[in-house]
């Protein structure tokens, strides 16, 4: 077997020494090329020169979900194709590693090394779902270009949320949870939306949703964690399925002591409810508009203000190593 190793120097809770561990421990078992990202977009760039290659059999991404979701776009370049792409493998090195927790995987590197290295002679894989976001034809976004995500996406409150945290992190900050809650009681004083919503949801041949004041978008569940504690937005949402939608039209003070509650409390049987709270279950295709701009994240990567995305699940995208 001939694999990729993308290696982010960055990654929050690996050393240079783990990282040396495992990069022996794989090329032990398979031809090993391990490439050390040097700029953003480095991981995405590898990726789809893998892809193009056609000798390449599988990338492991060694890093947080950033350099995760690059890959993931590096390799689906050219669209979804299970069959003929290389498998994707992730050893968490981040500072919360959703997408790998939510496949089963250990949160610590040295063990999810050793998961992956047995699935491997197992013969151990699956092949998930993944969500497309891209500009809507038609308005004022329309030339931003399609990405993938795996996790999650959302516009609007808790997008704003991680475009504080990223702030905080250039500023020298480690990213902790403690530092995400301080930046959500922030937001919640500055948001001139959160009483009135703006966005709308629009599905095919259905009611509009309208004066949501955020929106999360999940593929799969959790949504997130706060240390070992899983977070569920939508419990249903599955690597299996297509999108899954929470929306919230008011974050007064009461409404987000319930909502924060529900969240903190949430599992995967029960998730957020109550008369301003909107669930939806595997959706295919929706956009969200918003009647001013907004700010936009994907699996926790804040990517500016956007007034209308459009979304799509596509089911059977991306062949990963469990």
């Amino acid at each position: 077997m001939r694999a990729l190793l993308v290696v982010n120097p960055a990654a929050t809770t690996t050393s240079a020494r783990t990282r040396d561990v495992l990069i022996h421990a794989l090329a032990s078992e398979m031809k090993l090329d391990a490439v050390t990202t040097e700029y953003r977009g480095h991981a995405r760039d590898l990726a789809r020169r893998a892809a193009d290659a056609g000798d390449v059999d599988l990338v492991v991404a060694l890093g947080g979900d950033g350099t995760v979701n690059e890959v993931v776009n590096g390799l689906l370049h050219r669209g979804p194709d299970p069959d003929r792409l290389p498998r994707l493998a992730v050893v968490p090195g981040g500072s919360t590693n959703v997408f790998a927790r939510a496949l089963g995987l250990p949160n610590d590197a040295v063990e999810a090394t050793g998961a992956i290295l047995d699935a491997l002679r197992e013969r151990r894989s699956r092949t998930i779902g993944l969500g497309l976001a891209a500009g809507t034809p038609g308005t004022e976004d329309e030339a931003v270009p399609a990405r993938w995500f795996t996790f999650c996406a959302g516009l609007g409150f808790d997008a704003g949320v991680i475009g504080r945290v990223e702030q905080q992190r250039e500023r020298g900050k480690r990213s902790t949870h403690a530092l995400y809650l301080r930046q959500v009681v922030r937001q919640l004083l500055v948001d001139p939306h959160r009483r009135h919503g703006t966005i709308t949801l629009e599905r095919p041949d259905r009611d509009p949703v309208e004066d949501l004041v955020l929106s999360i978008v999940c593929n799969t569940s959790p949504w997130t964690y706060l240390g070992s504690k899983p977070v569920y937005a939508s419990p249903e949402a599955s690597f299996d399925k297509a999108l899954d939608v929470l929306g919230l039209n008011r974050l007064s003070g009461p409404a987000v002591a319930r909502y924060g509650t529900q969240l903190l409390t949430s599992s995967p049987e029960r998730g957020p409810r109550g008369k301003h709270a909107v669930s939806l279950h595997d959706q295919t295709d929706f956009t969200l508009h918003s009647k001013v701009p907004l700010p936009f994240q994907m699996d926790g990567d804040h990517l500016g203000l956007r007034t209308s995305v459009t979304f799509t699940g596509v089911r059977r995208a991306l062949g990963v190593i469990v």
